[in-house]
Parts: C-alpha cells; sequence; structure tokens
C-alpha cells in the first residue's frame, strides 16, 4: 500500500459550496460548558448548549480559512464578503433572546479598508423581522453595520477582509467574565432556510475521491465535538475509508456535570449525557448508518480531572490521584469503586442506546483498561476501594521497575483479575441493553509490555481477558509504531497473542498516531505499521486517528502491485564458479576541454553492478533448471537474490551514530567514500556491536533494516557484519541456452542486473 502528504490541492477535483454551508460551521466555548452544532437539513443547523455559570458563552463560528478538512476536501480561503447576502430563519430557547442586551450578536473579526485589524459587533435583532425568538434575519454584508442600537451607534462593517465571524449564544443573566453558577441551564438555536446569494457567495471546495480502499479509520468526539458530523463524515468518505469506524466516545465532553462543593462534578441527574453530546452522537450515528458502515463505540476508564469524584480515582500509594500527561490532566477511574464501574455502565448504555435508534449493530469496545503506572514506575492501586479489595493491608509496591517478591506480585495478579471482573461487568451491562452486542477490548502494548516493567502485564493484560472473553481483542502500539520500532510492534503482537490466545482473525490492530504538526514524518513508519499488521492477518487495521490525517494531509491508497510481489525472495538456483562474469558499471559524463583538462560529473551515488551467469550452466539438468526459473520469474519482471562469488560479505561496518533518538539504522557495505545499501540480507549471519560490544535488543527488519528497542547511546559506534545477496533481475526478456552450445564447450550468456531498492 502507498501513502502521500498532501500539502495542498493542485490538479485534484474540485466542486463548488455556497457560502455559509450549514455543514461548515463549528462551535467553540470555555470550559465547563459543552456545546455542538449539527446540520439539521442541506439549509439548516442546530446549535445545543449547557451552561453552568453566568459567564459561558458558546460561538457559532464561520471561518474564511478552512481549519478542519483535509487539504484535499478543505474549501478554498475567501475574506471578501462583498456582495453577499446571508438571510435565515432564526429560532431559540433557553438563550437570552434576540431583542435582548447581550442577545445574539454577530462578531465579525478582520481588518479594516486601511489594512488595520479590528472587530464588529453586529446585533442580529437589528436585521431580524418577526418576534426576539423566531425572526427572518437578513444580512447584507455591503450595508452592514455594527452597535446595539442603530443609527446612533452605527459602525459600518468593512466586509472586504475578513477572517471569521460567529454569533454568541448565552445563558439568561449573563454577565460577562464571570463564574458565578447557574445551576444548569440547557439552551439552543436554530437556523434554517439558509441562504447566500450575490456574486461572491459560492466558493470552490475540493472534492477530490480517494479510491475505496482496506484501511479503516478512527476518530474521538474529544477531537470533533466542535464540528458537524456531516463534515466529519465527508472527509472519511472521500478519502476511501470503509467498513467500520472506531469512535471513542472521549474522556470530557459527554458527561453531565452537578455543582457540589465548589466545584462540578460527573452526574446522572436529569439523563446521562449532556444535550449537545447527545444531539451529536444521534446525528452521527443516523449518517454512519446511511452510509452503509458501522461503528465501534469505544469507552474508557479515563475521565477529565477536574470533574471526577476524589473517591473514584486511582491512587498512588502516598494518596496522589493517577493523572496523565495531558493539559490540563484526565485521571483514571478505580475498577475497585463500586460507582465508579457503575457510572461507565449507564454511559455504555445510554451509547448502545443510540446505536439501535440508528439501526446500528451495537459493538462496543472497551477501551485501554488499566491500572495507571506513572514514568517512575509507581501504579496507582491503593485508592480506598481498591486497598478494600486487597484485604485492608495490601503490600506497598513503591515501583513495578525494581524487582518484586512473592507478595507483591500477587497483588498485581488480585489487581488484574479486579481489572478483568470490572470490564466483564461493563460489557454485561452494555449486553442488557443490546443483547447481540460484539465486545471488543482495546490494550495499549507499550505500556502494558514495557520492558523495564516485566511485572506490570499480570495487573494490566491479566487472563481474565482471555479467549473468549471478548469477541475481539485489539492491539495499539503507537509509541513504537510512529518511532518505526518494527521489531517491539512484532514481539508485543507475539506476546499478546500468546497470553490472552485470539486467533488472527479475531483482531484488530491500531497504528498511529502523530501527536503534533512538526511530526509528520512519522506518517512513513505508521503506514509500514498498518501494512504489517494487515499482513499479520489481523481482521481490521485502522489508522488512529482521523484529526490527524486531516491536519497532516495523509492519504492511503493501494497500490496496484499489492498483490503482485516485484521481487520473489529466493536465490539464483545454480552455483556461480569463478568463471562468472562481475560488471560494476558507472555512470560519469565526462566533459574534455581545448587544453586537454576533463571535468567529470557523476550521475549515480554508487557502482550498479552487471553479471554473466552463463559460464554456471554445466549440464542438461542446469539448463532445465535456469529455463523453469526464468519462466518463474517472467522473465525481467520480478527481481531475485544472486549471490556474488567475489562480494558477498561486510565485516564491522559502519551503519550509524547514536543520538539518543535513532533506532532504525541501515545495513550499509563501504567501498572507502562510496555507500553500498545492504537490502537483502542473508538470515541468521548479522551481527551488530554498539561500541564495539556485542548488541542485543535489535531486530532485523525487511529492507536491510536493523531496529533497536531503545536507542542506543548518544555517540555510540553502531557497527554490523553480515553476508547478503544482490537483488537482481533477468537483463532481457529472451533467454537463449542451446544443447547444442553446452556440448560443443562454450558457455551461454545469461545476462543479469542489479535492481536499485533503497
Amino acid at each position: 500500500m502507498g501513502h502521500w502528504l498532501a500539502a495542498a490541492r493542485s490538479v485534484q477535483a474540485a466542486g463548488h459550496l455556497t457560502r455559509f454551508d450549514p455543514r461548515f460551521w463549528t462551535v467553540d466555548f470555555p470550559r465547563p460548558m459543552m456545546a455542538s452544532v449539527v446540520t439539521t437539513a442541506p439549509d439548516g443547523l442546530r446549535v445545543d448548549a449547557v451552561f453552568y455559570r453566568k459567564g459561558d458563552l458558546a460561538g457559532l463560528i464561520w471561518d474564511s480559512v478552512d481549519r478542519w478538512d483535509h487539504p484535499l476536501t478543505s474549501y478554498d480561503t475567501d475574506r471578501d464578503y462583498r456582495g453577499c447576502v446571508l438571510s435565515f430563519r432564526w429560532r431559540s430557547g433557553g438563550i437570552v433572546a434576540l431583542d435582548a442586551v447581550n442577545g445574539p450578536t454577530l462578531t465579525i473579526e478582520g481588518r479594516d479598508a486601511g489594512g488595520a485589524p479590528r472587530a464588529w459587533y453586529v446585533r442580529l435583532w437589528n436585521y431580524a423581522v418577526g418576534t426576539p425568538e423566531d425572526a427572518r434575519v437578513t444580512i447584507d454584508f455591503d450595508a452592514l453595520e455594527g452597535g446595539f442600537t442603530l443609527p446612533g451607534e452605527a459602525d459600518p462593517v468593512f466586509a472586504g477582509d475578513i477572517d471569521r465571524m460567529f454569533v454568541s449564544l448565552v445563558p439568561e443573566g449573563y454577565v460577562e467574565g464571570s463564574a458565578e453558577p447557574i445551576g444548569v441551564v440547557e439552551g439552543w438555536a436554530e437556523l434554517t432556510d439558509m441562504a447566500c446569494t450575490g456574486p461572491r457567495s459560492v466558493l470552490t471546495i475540493g472534492e477530490c475521491i480517494v479510491p475505496e480502499h482496506r484501511l479503516r479509520i478512527a476518530t474521538g468526539y474529544d477531537d470533533a465535538y466542535n464540528q458537524t458530523p456531516a463534515r466529519v463524515m465527508r472527509n472519511i468518505e472521500l478519502l476511501g475509508y470503509r467498513g467500520v469506524i472506531n469512535h471513542y466516545v472521549g474522556m470530557s465532553h459527554y458527561f453531565r456535570l452537578e455543582h457540589a462543593s465548589g466545584g462540578l462534578y460527573v452526574s446522572l441527574s436529569g439523563g446521562v449525557l449532556n444535550a449537545p453530546c447527545l444531539a451529536w452522537h444521534r446525528d452521527f450515528a443516523a449518517l454512519v448508518a446511511a452510509s452503509g458502515r458501522s461503528v465501534i463505540w469505544s469507552l474508557s476508564y479515563e475521565l477529565f480531572d477536574e470533574h471526577c469524584w476524589g473517591d473514584w480515582k486511582q491512587r498512588a500509594t502516598d494518596g496522589s490521584p493517577a493523572l496523565t500527561g495531558w493539559v490540563p490532566p484526565s485521571t483514571l477511574l478505580s475498577p475497585a469503586h463500586v460507582g465508579a464501574m457503575g457510572y461507565l455502565r449507564v454511559v455504555a448504555q445510554a451509547f448502545a442506546g443510540i446505536a439501535l435508534e440508528a439501526g446500528l449493530p451495537m459493538r462496543f469496545q472497551v477501551g485501554e483498561p488499566w491500572w495507571w503506572v506513572r514514568a517512575d514506575g509507581t501504579p496507582c492501586l491503593y485508592d480506598a476501594a481498591a486497598v478494600a479489595a486487597f484485604g485492608g493491608d495490601p503490600p506497598v509496591i513503591a515501583s513495578l521497575k525494581a524487582p518484586l517478591g512473592a507478595a507483591e506480585r500477587a497483588l498485581l495478579d488480585a489487581a488484574g483479575a479486579l481489572l478483568a471482573a470490572s470490564t466483564a461487568a461493563l460489557c454485561e451491562g452494555v449486553r442488557e441493553v443490546a443483547p447481540n452486542v460484539e465486545t471488543l477490548l482495546l490494550a495499549y502494548l507499550p505500556t502494558i509490555l514495557d520492558a523495564g516493567m516485566p511485572e506490570a502485564k499480570r495487573a494490566n493484560l491479566p487472563i481474565g481477558w482471555a479467549s473468549p472473553a471478548f469477541d475481539v481483542l485489539q492491539l495499539e502500539d503507537y509509541d513504537w509504531a510512529a518511532t518505526g520500532n518494527v521489531g517491539a510492534s512484532a514481539r508485543g503482537a507475539a506476546a499478546a497473542e500468546v497470553r490472552l490466545n485470539y486467533p488472527r482473525e479475531r483482531q484488530h490492530y491500531l497504528s498511529g498516531f502523530v501527536l503534533r504538526p512538526d511530526q509528520a514524518g512519522q506518517w512513513h513508519a505508521i503506514a509500514a505499521a498498518a501494512e504489517a499488521g494487515r499482513a499479520r492477518g489481523v481482521a481490521e487495521t485502522f489508522v488512529w486517528a482521523l484529526p490527524q490525517v486531516l491536519r497532516d494531509g495523509f492519504v492511503h491508497f493501494e497500490e496496484e502491485e499489492d498483490d503482485v510481489q516485484a521481487f520473489d525472495d529466493v536465490r539464483f538456483p545454480l552455483a556461480l564458479g569463478r568463471e562468472a562474469e562481475v560488471m560494476p558499471e558507472t555512470s560519469t559524463a565526462i566533459l574534455t576541454s581545448a587544453s586537454g583538462h576533463e571535468r567529470r560529473n557523476v550521475a549515480w551515488g554508487s557502482a550498479r553492478t552487471r553479471y554473466d551467469v552463463g559460464p554456471g550452466v554445466r549440464s542438461e539438468t542446469d539448463i532445465a533448471a535456469l529455463l523453469n526459473f526464468f519462466r518463474a520469474r517472467m522473465g525481467p519482471a520480478r527481481a531475485f537474490r544472486l549471490q556474488d562469488p567475489f562480494d558477498h560479505r561486510g565485516e564491522d561496518e559502519a551503519i550509524g551514530t547514536g543520538d539518543g533518538s535513532a533506532m532504525r539504522f541501515p545495513l550499509v557495505r563501504r567501498y572507502g567514500a562510496s555507500d553500498r545499501r545492504i537490502t537483502r540480507p542473508v538470515a541468521g549471519t548479522v551481527e551488530v556491536r554498539v561500541d564495539g560490544a556485542l548488541a542485543g535488543g535489535w531486530t532485523l527488519d525487511p529492507g536491510g533494516w536493523v531496529t533497536f528497542d531503545m536507542p542506543p547511546p548518544v555517540g555510540a559506534a553502531i557497527t554490523a557484519s553480515f553476508e547478503y545477496d544482490v537483488p537482481v533481475r533477468f537483463a532481457e526478456d529472451r533467454l537463449t541456452v542451446s544443447r547444442a552450445t553446452f556440448l560443443a564447450g562454450e558457455a551461454a550468456s545469461v545476462p543479469l542486473i542489479e535492481v536499485r531498492e533503497a
């Protein structure tokens, strides 16, 4: 399979979009309030919001720059709105009405006619006809004025250079900047019969359709909450992702909250999911069902720390809570706490209800359930509920990186059994709502199988998860995949397979992801990991996740040669003697001046070798073997291995120097200032040394790459000794060998040519 990082649209297909298309609005808001936007029709949208403080404000945003779509599916930037007229029907409830102070205001951010940055505040009521909660609004950008009262406070808008605009929605009693609680206030607004007319009302938008492929996509609500589900699904469709979507419902945007002890904590008061989350996921599920896809609904034990009840949290021996590295942090729910696990149970049931309502089969993933382990190896096994479950006085494990005794190992086994029981109960809760649910477990291998904490798997990959506890085992290893640590990925998958005994047809693999834009180069390794996962024979392979795919312009496609091997991993069948001809060739342009001086330009970085292996044909049996081999390779179509009788071993070849982060190094044969990449080493012959010492903890990957489990130290000299074959092909489309030639003692000509693979 292939991939491409698209920076911008060029020759790809494009269509047209009417400005203010409902699919491309977004929402934004400050925590802890929540809001979402969904499309209700081709010309309509709805915003749902829940407010907890007097100063909460949601913005319904139209951006002149497409910041959320893939480069091949995004709309073009056009900041000039002159000549445009936007009209829509406005209806709302639970928010300050159009005619009131702090009523819905269109804030326009851009520059004035002189190029100076500024903002205008357009009161929608000034352009409305109807009632404060049901009106027709018309915005003529050529005759638009900010200000509360017109014409007295008129502030003419320059519409020729606008970055973005947003409509503000606030609760009754709104006080700008106030954190004073107002209880729980739900509000909504609908814009319907939307139309934009005028000479600049149409934008160009990418409509590149990537052919359907076998890679699946993962996404999550915490990343897509601000966009419409229609926009999310449009990108999934156009980028060629079919089949199932792995959707993480998140840890920070789905819950309801209640005021308690000066804070806001997750609550079941009034329902399970907050209104914006419920509206978003109902629309998402309906669109998925209409597309013929299905959803794996993923729920984890992770919860936004600020809103988590204190006794629900996993804790270390010193009482401090388990906190992730996100900013602000999330925490992990204790598998021993009845209230925490009961809460997850009803959340899972709520999403099952959404799936069934849309007519989707229920597929439920327990996502990365574990006992949190800090970077220093401290396990968070000591919250009050866990301590009680472990008998009241469990042994203290200071660090999983230190040697453990029998009592400590027994505690980890007990923790694993408790974790497995909690996941089984969670799946059983979903089964109460959806009896035919497919259950899946997602395990994150780099942490669970950390070589520095060999006993961690007792607690975090418990035997209680062994088949048939779940229908599908999903494995994720993005720390390894993104850094190209192929060996760790392969060993981790094998270890999980042995421990839990899921056949590969009941496994999924999640590859990726790229955390930051400046790490986009990791996509190459991620694509390779996805291909390796697929080659392993798992049922589905996913890339994690859609937001990063869109941000970095990742495009996956199936290459025509996927099903046709251009290289057959077999050796030339005849032994070569000293009679074989070996002819290294270079490409050098030599310019001789009138004075006889030369200028030499080298076109190739290293020599390419030609061979004539005809002298190796010594009998009629050899002729038959040669002809069969030629036909099997379809002549020059398929390359193969050849052992050069004069040059097939490298001794202590320098292949790299440690920099503290690099883990992959290519095998190289050195010829003074010239190098030769070795892509076909002979299995079992490779030895690697780091600063002269024989090294372990590495894997030989396809293409002649040495991949270490851990980066070699800074400045360490990395060398390798190995035998190797040369990748070659037949040089011609026909082969002429006759019995008469052989009997006359003449050597047939069988030309081969080296194939460059890297």
